[in-house]
């Protein structure tokens, strides 16, 4: 129904914009892939895709197509809804989901919350020859914030992390690793700490 939205962020989250067009209010559940690229920005373009459910309607927003279209291949997988295709790309670039995919490495999928080994097997099978097809290339740019730590609880949160669970899995990484100062890469690593 809608291609992209174009406008103003008056509102930005790791998991969450606000995109005023016009005067009208959108709002847009992110990847941190998408939250990397718009971070800076104060206004832009996302591609999107609107989910209609019975309890509601949702509108997922990405930075680029290569996104948008790599969630679209993983909602239609059987066992793939809205949300764990959105902790896919949280956790993996679209390229690196395309390329286990097609290099059927199971054990990355794996690593993502919410894909257990049943489903990463699917997946291989379902999308392998689509991928196989295309190219996919996206980039992240790093972060560093003054509330890093709160900023990735509160993305970890969004994606439907408990809070006590979220806040353990990021001090296990900052004990781990202190030097880490990118916010996607707090992100990543608490992920696959839970």
């Amino acid at each position: 129904m809608y291609a992209y939205l174009q406008g103003k962020f008056t509102y930005k989250s790791p998991a969450q914009v606000y995109v005023d067009v016009n005067g009208v209010g959108y709002e847009v559940n992110i990847s941190l892939n998408t939250y990397s690229h718009i971070q800076n920005l104060e206004q832009g373009k996302l591609f999107t895709h609107l989910q209609v459910k019975e309890d509601g309607h949702v509108l997922y927003g990405f930075f680029d197509k290569t996104e948008k279209e790599m969630f679209v291949m993983l909602i239609a997988v059987s066992g793939i809804g809205a949300a764990t295709a959105r902790m896919m790309l949280s956790s993996l670039k679209p390229e690196e989901v395309a390329r286990a995919i097609v290099q059927s490495n199971v054990t990355l999928l794996e690593s993502v919350k919410g894909i257990g080994k049943k489903t990463a097997e699917r997946l291989v099978l379902e999308l392998k020859d689509k991928l196989g097809k295309q190219s996919l290339d996206a980039s992240i740019s790093g972060h560093q914030g003054n509330s890093l730590e709160q900023d990735a609880l509160n993305a970890l949160t969004a994606l439907g992390i408990s809070r006590s669970q979220a806040e353990q899995s990021i001090q296990k990484v900052i004990l781990a690793e202190p030097s880490v100062s990118l916010l996607e890469d707090l992100i990543k690593k608490a992920l696959k700490a839970i």
